[in-house]
């Protein structure tokens, strides 16, 4: 049953971002573990009283575990952000997260023992970003460093970026000419199947996918 409304969640809330609720069951399995374990593993970081450091696209998002929320920080303060579908991924690679370190072998989606997932409505978000940067592809470098993208020496355009500390995400970007159309693939190191399910990865990709097309990171920004 958690599996499945998760499942519902990052289907609607790719679209809405706050569409539907978190199960509370994900906040009250983080609270029983060990945080320092946790923490740990995960490469976040305690926020005493009872709070977690997650770095989201090199920007720290505050996982209240008392109130069950996550916050950013703005005028040094602590603000809310309501959107269902980040707090879900942050709760799920907080869940799931191995001891699995970075193998650094990077794969696409079809190397991936889930890659029949991405099929259908679940092929990664590519598309949408073709039709704003296929001929902006300085647009798509300014966008990808103002994420905190580290800048590759690969394709003709290309960046990593961390939407968490254990998942890296590398956008692949080639200019078209007379006779190819502008392509853009997204590849994974290899570990993320350790991390995260199918679901997840793609909730993940949509997330810095939309990021990129607005220049900015939701909810964090």
């Amino acid at each position: 049953m958690q599996e499945r409304r998760r499942k519902e969640i990052f289907q609607a809330g790719t679209s809405s971002g706050n569409a539907m609720g978190v199960p509370s069951q994900y906040w009250e399995d983080l609270e029983q573990r060990d945080m320092d374990g946790l923490c740990a593993n995960a490469l976040v970081k305690k926020n005493p009283p009872n709070g977690i450091l997650l770095p989201f696209l090199k920007k720290d998002i505050l996982m209240d575990i008392q109130n069950r929320c996550l916050c950013r920080q703005k005028h040094d303060q602590w603000e809310r952000i309501d959107d269902s579908l980040l707090e879900l991924i942050c709760l799920v690679y907080l869940r799931n997260v191995s001891t699995e370190h970075l193998s650094h072998e990077l794969v696409s989606v079809k190397d991936l023992k889930t890659g029949h997932f991405f099929k259908g409505p679940h092929e990664l978000k590519v598309r949408p970003l073709l039709d704003r940067y296929g001929n902006d592809m300085d647009g798509f470098k300014r966008s990808a460093e103002h994420l905190g993208g580290e800048l590759l020496d690969m394709a003709d355009a290309s960046y990593k970026f961390l939407p968490f500390p254990k998942v890296p995400l590398y956008y692949l970007f080639w200019q078209g000419d007379e006779e190819f159309q502008p392509h853009i693939s997204i590849l994974f190191d290899r570990s993320i199947g350790h991390h995260l399910a199918a679901d997840a990865i793609w909730g993940v990709v949509n997330l810095v996918s939309d990021s990129l097309l607005r220049g900015d990171i939701r909810g964090v920004h």
